[in-house]
């Protein structure tokens, strides 16, 4: 039942006037990538969590896929919209601190964090979570699956693939960066040999994923805690990561404070709420990827995760650059 308060009027100015000052704002501008916001993922969870822990309301702006984000910070760097940003990753990051984009900040509860996800030392970027690139395979669609990145070009799997564009997509870029990583000056090579198995290769992850859900090919591009996806909601194994002898390279996600925003405040309230057990703990089921936080508990579906034997660490070098011509050598085909 709510109790009518009498309040004296100098009160209430006061209180409306302090809440609505001008150094902080009611509302944090947080710009991530579509699943991130999206119904069933980690912003409609953490959103109320982080108004309730500190009586600011967030708003998620999605900006399409990894590539998309970082484009439109650097756009909007002049004039900044965003107060963070959420999605930018380990492979990004040379270019969002050559933008200049990002202001440095210790997140409190960082501690949590293992030390080889802290990628950024200056703290410009923060990890959140992390998770390794596969290709998942729909074992109903397919009866022999590929054994490695190399029997992904054979001919029985012409237009199985589905990739992502590397010029928009973190994932897209993943790929891109573990073909150089095991092909060396070879890659391009791998990408001609590799374009006729290729169905289509999308703009983002979601348009990606659902084309393979939808049944348009047997094999994808994506994470390899995704079969641990379809175990919890779909309650099948069906869809499987498939496990390579070349290793799979590791993507580290992370959130930053966009440079010039006026809630500097809001912003670090947010970022050390982003690394607390309580906003780690959404993470695994919404995001499906592993909790930076090494506190925070993993689900039971995550035992359909593969566990790569080997682990690759992404070189960001070159690897933007390297992407408009990995996308021309599909175009080309």
């Amino acid at each position: 039942m709510r109790h009518i308060l009498h309040v004296p009027a100098l009160v209430v100015f006061t209180i409306i006037f302090s809440s609505c000052s001008p150094k902080e704002a009611p509302e944090l501008t947080v710009y991530c990538y579509d699943s991130f916001s999206a119904e069933w993922g980690a912003g409609p969870k953490l959103a109320p969590l982080f108004e309730n822990s500190s009586g600011v309301k967030v708003k998620f702006v999605s900006k399409g896929d990894g590539g998309q984000l970082l484009s439109a910070l650097i756009m909007e760097k002049a004039v900044p919209v965003a107060d963070v940003v959420v999605g930018l990753d380990n492979q990004l990051a040379p270019k969002a601190f050559a933008a200049g984009i990002l202001e440095a900040y210790r997140v409190k509860s960082l501690d949590g964090a293992p030390s080889w996800l802290r990628f950024d030392p200056s703290g410009r970027l923060t990890p959140f979570d992390y998770g390794q690139f596969a290709i998942i395979w729909d074992s109903k669609k397919l009866a022999n699956p590929p054994a490695s990145l190399e029997d992904l070009t054979k001919g029985i799997y012409a237009k199985k693939l589905i990739l992502m564009d590397p010029r928009t997509s973190t994932p897209g870029l993943g790929f891109l960066a573990w073909t150089k990583l095991v092909y060396g000056e070879g890659w391009k090579d791998y990408w001609k040999r590799l374009t006729p198995s290729i169905l289509a290769m999308t703009p983002n992850w979601d348009t990606g994923y659902g084309l393979f859900t939808a049944g348009e090919a047997p094999l994808v591009l994506s994470y390899a805690t995704s079969p641990a996806y379809h175990l919890e909601n779909d309650k099948t194994d069906r869809y499987r990561a498939l496990g390579f002898p070349e290793g799979h390279p590791v993507q580290i996600e992370a959130a930053g404070i966009v440079k010039g925003t006026k809630h500097r405040h809001n912003a670090e309230l947010f970022m050390d709420f982003l690394l607390s057990k309580a906003a780690q703990a959404e993470l695994p089921l919404t995001q499906y990827m592993y909790p930076a936080n090494s506190a925070a508990a993993l689900p039971a579906s995550f035992s359909l995760a593969l566990k790569p034997g080997k682990t690759l660490v992404i070189d960001p070098a070159g690897l933007m650059d390297d992407a408009r011509t990995a996308a021309e050598i599909v175009a080309a085909k």
